[in-house]
């Protein structure tokens, strides 16, 4: 019947893979996984399945948000290779609930109502406490089914089994007839699936429950409360999203932005502040400032910022009230100096003026130099007269 069809669950089988289970053993228990997976619906929204091998060590062959088809799934199982060492059946369930039952690897959330199975295949005595560990998944709502194979210590399987035992617990003599237990666990798992006898009127998903069903939605919606039709879910709505700054909502998902003057993280999340005054993000003249995300410009000394806020001119050092010069002021390029009027000379401030002073008196080498005049020209004369006479009375 089409529409018997297991009901949704999230399924992990635990196998036992040490060295009391020969290859040969090891290679019909993958035969029985992939005969399982056959029987199951297998999907992203009805039964997901995770494989994991254990011995002394456990292995995540893979976890629940794998594989979605039963052809990978089955491809997958058919390269499992034994851990081949001691029997730690507690280590391995301890190990579902921690690393394979979880959102991040595909366990879909409590809301769904997915039933969290475990089937554990082992045909040994558990080496390690598997009572209270067994104990502690059960009370998590971790369904347990016990197989035993053989050698198996049917007082462990017990100890594991959810209850009740005779529905939880299976024994065969060996690994060659363990493929017997499939159409056992077909009966178990299979309910009327009204989802797929396409009676239902949700408007999205159907989940099918029992002999009836539940409506749900597809990610980024949320069910109204007609139970059936679906809205979208404001996802940048507050404590819906992990964006640093913006939240843009997208089609019932969303993406992270940034103010301006920050950029995105590579988290997509976070943002971080921009250089805004690195090479080629600013556009002053001479001097960007970084400011909080943004920038201004300025001027180096001597240069003041113009009305466009971006370029510079020479600032006049001589213009009123610029200058500390007492009487004038001379301009050099950026910088200037101070000058006096005619008749004062400048301090040694190099600032103020003072006047001019003039002394009337002579100095002793001044005075010197004039005699020595005199004395020329009055030789001069003197001869040039003499010569005069001469030529007279010649």
């Amino acid at each position: 019947d089409a529409a018997c069809k297991n009901r949704p669950l999230d399924l992990v089988f635990i196998i036992d893979s040490s060295r009391s289970v020969r290859p040969e053993e090891f290679e019909k228990v993958k035969v029985f996984l992939s005969e399982m997976i056959d029987t199951l619906d297998v999907g992203e929204r009805t039964t997901r399945v995770a494989v994991m091998n254990y011995a002394s060590t456990v292995k995540v062959e893979f976890p629940l948000r794998t594989y979605f088809d039963k052809a990978s799934m089955k491809e997958a199982i058919s390269h499992i290779e034994p851990l081949s060492a001691g029997t730690m059946t507690g280590l391995a369930i301890q190990t579902a609930m921690d690393e394979v039952f979880t959102e991040e690897m595909g366990t879909r959330p409590a809301t769904f109502n997915i039933p969290k199975v475990v089937i554990v295949v082992t045909d040994g005595r558990p080496q390690d406490q598997v009572q209270d560990v067994a104990a502690s998944a059960r009370t998590a709502g971790i369904e347990i089914y016990a197989v035993g194979v053989d050698r198996a210590d049917m007082q462990s399987l017990r100890i594991m089994a959810s209850e009740p035992l005779d529905e939880h617990v299976f024994y065969v003599e060996t690994y060659g007839v363990i493929e017997k237990l499939t159409s056992k666990f077909r009966e178990t798992f299979c309910a009327v699936n009204v989802c797929a006898l396409g009676t239902h009127d949700c408007e999205q998903v159907c989940v099918s429950n029992g002999g009836s069903y539940l409506c749900d939605c597809y990610e980024g919606y949320t069910l109204n409360p007609d139970k059936r039709s679906c809205s979208a879910v404001d996802m940048c709505a507050p404590g819906r999203h992990e964006c640093d700054q913006i939240c843009v909502s997208n089609n019932g998902s969303y993406v992270c932005e940034c103010y301006e003057g920050y950029t995105l993280n590579l988290d997509k999340k976070t943002c971080s502040a921009v250089d805004t005054c690195a090479p080629g993000r600013h556009d002053c003249a001479q001097v960007c400032l970084s400011n909080d995300g943004s920038y201004s410009c300025d001027c180096y000394e001597g240069y003041t910022l113009n009305p466009d806020k971006k370029t510079c001119s020479a600032v006049d050092m001589c213009a009123p009230g610029r200058h500390d010069c007492e009487q004038v002021c001379v301009r050099d390029d950026l910088f200037y100096t101070c000058d006096c009027y005619q008749g004062y000379t400048l301090n040694p401030d190099k600032k103020t003026c003072s006047r001019a002073i003039t002394s009337s008196l002579v100095t002793t080498e001044e005075s010197c130099k004039c005699e020595a005049i005199a004395a020329l020209q009055d030789s001069v004369t003197s001869r040039l007269e003499a010569l005069s006479t001469k030529y007279i009375l010649f």
